[in-house]
C-alpha cells in the first residue's frame, strides 16, 4: 500500500513540474499504453476491458483537439489528424477490430516520435 501510494505522489509531481511539452509527450505515451491494452483485451475476448481502453484513447484524443492553439494554420491539420483517429477509434469500438486498432496505434506512435523529434529541435536550439 505505502508503495502504491509513493508511486501515485511521483505520477503527481512529475505532471506538475513537467513542461506543456513533456506534458503532451506524456498524454501520447498513455494513448498508446491504453492502445495496446485495447488490442490485448480484443484478443482476449475481454470486450469489457477493450471498451474501456479504447475509450481512454478517445479521451485523450479529445483533449488533444480542444486544447489545439487555433491561431496557428498547423492546428487544423492536427485537428483532421486527431478527428481521423478519433472516428477509427469509435469504428474499433463497435467492431472490436484489432486491424484497426493496429492503425490507431501505429498513427499515434508516429505523432509521438515526431512530438519527440520536435522537443529535441527546440531543446537544442535554446
Amino acid at each position: 500500500m505505502a508503495y502504491r501510494n509513493a508511486a501515485q505522489l511521483y505520477g503527481q509531481n512529475r505532471v506538475m513540474t513537467s513542461t506543456p511539452g513533456e506534458l503532451t509527450l506524456m498524454l501520447y505515451e498513455g494513448a498508446i499504453k491504453f492502445c495496446n491494452k485495447a488490442i490485448e483485451a480484443v484478443e482476449n475476448k475481454n470486450f469489457q476491458e477493450a471498451h474501456n481502453n479504447i475509450t481512454k484513447v478517445e479521451n485523450i484524443i479529445v483533449e488533444f483537439q480542444a486544447t489545439l492553439d487555433r491561431k496557428y494554420p498547423v492546428s487544423k491539420d492536427f485537428d483532421v489528424i486527431y478527428d481521423y483517429i478519433y472516428r477509427r477509434l469509435i469504428e474499433a469500438n463497435m467492431h472490436k477490430d484489432i486491424e484497426v486498432l493496429n492503425d490507431v496505434l501505429n498513427e499515434l506512435r508516429d505523432l509521438r516520435d515526431n512530438w519527440k523529434i520536435i522537443m529535441q529541435r527546440a531543446g537544442a536550439s535554446r
